[in-house]
C-alpha cells in the first residue's frame, strides 16, 4: 500500500517542471487575495502552513523528480531494447532467440549460437556466435523482422567458410576460445571461468545446456545456454 502511495506521489511530482510550479499548484486564489504576495504564499506552502498537498522541501522534490524520471527512462529503454517484442515470429530459431533475449542482455544467461548455413554467394558457412555480445553491438530488428539472416562472421568466436577454407577464432567480452584441445573446441566463460564444451557427444559442462533447434531458415542451429555464476 505504501509503495502504491509513493508511486502515485511521484507520478504527480513529474507533472511539474519546477519546484515553483509544484508550490504554485497548492496556492489558492484566496491565499493570494489575503497575502497579496506570491513568493510569501510559496514559502508558506513549503513550510506546510498553506496548501492541501504533500509538504516537500526543494531538495526532496528535485531528488524524487529525478528518481521518477530516471525510472521512466529505464522502462522506456528496457522496452526499446527488447527488439523481439511484438514481432510475429514463425520460425523456431527466432522464437528461441526471443526467449533468450532479455536474459542475455541482462547477463543472467550467456548463450552461444552454432549456425551452419549458406551466404548470399552460396558458400556454406558455420561458426559459433556470442549471442550476448552481438545483441549489444548491433540492431537485431532486421533479424527478428526476417529481413536478414543471422550468420557467423570472421569476427565471431569461431568462423569457417567451407568453400574458401577461411577459418578464424576470436575472444569476445564473455568467452575465451580454447582451440588447441584434445576434446575439440571449448569456450571458457570469463565471468565464472566455467568451460562450455560444444562437442555433441560430450556434456556441455557445468551450468550449461545444449539445444538443437529445428528450423526452416538454416541448415543447422544449436544453442548452448550457460547460466553464469560469479567466481567465489
Amino acid at each position: 500500500m505504501e509503495e502504491e502511495e509513493a508511486a502515485a506521489a511521484d507520478s504527480i511530482i513529474t507533472q511539474f517542471h519546477t519546484y515553483e510550479d509544484f508550490l504554485d499548484s497548492q496556492i489558492t486564489a484566496l491565499d493570494l487575495y489575503y497575502l497579496e504576495d506570491e513568493e510569501l504564499a510559496r514559502q508558506l506552502v513549503e513550510l506546510g502552513y498553506r496548501g492541501s498537498g504533500e509538504v516537500l522541501k526543494r531538495d526532496e522534490f528535485e531528488a524524487r523528480k529525478a528518481a521518477a524520471e530516471a525510472s521512466k527512462l529505464s522502462e522506456r529503454t528496457q522496452q526499446k531494447i527488447q527488439t523481439s517484442a511484438g514481432k510475429e515470429l514463425k520460425d523456431n530459431f527466432l522464437k528461441a532467440l526471443a526467449l533468450r533475449e532479455e536474459a542475455n542482455r541482462s547477463g543472467k544467461l550467456s548463450s552461444i549460437l552454432f549456425i551452419r548455413d549458406k551466404n548470399t554467394h552460396g558458400q556454406e558457412l558455420s561458426g559459433y556466435i556470442d549471442f550476448s555480445h552481438r545483441l549489444k553491438t548491433e540492431d537485431f530488428e532486421v533479424y527478428f523482422n526476417g529481413k536478414k539472416k543471422l550468420l557467423p562472421r570472421p569476427t565471431d568466436l569461431s568462423f569457417y567458410n567451407w568453400e574458401t577454407h577461411v577459418s578464424t577464432s576470436n575472444v569476445s567480452p564473455n568467452y575465451q576460445v580454447i582451440a588447441e584441445n584434445s576434446s575439440g573446441l571449448l569456450f571458457k566463460n570469463k565471468r565464472d571461468r566455467k568451460v562450455v564444451n560444444v562437442d555433441p557427444k560430450a556434456s556441455p559442462g557445468d551450468n550449461s545446456t545444449r539445444s538443437p533447434i529445428q528450423t526452416d531458415l538454416y541448415l543447422q542451429v544449436v544453442i548452448y545456454d550457460h547460466v553464469t555464476r560469479r567466481k567465489t
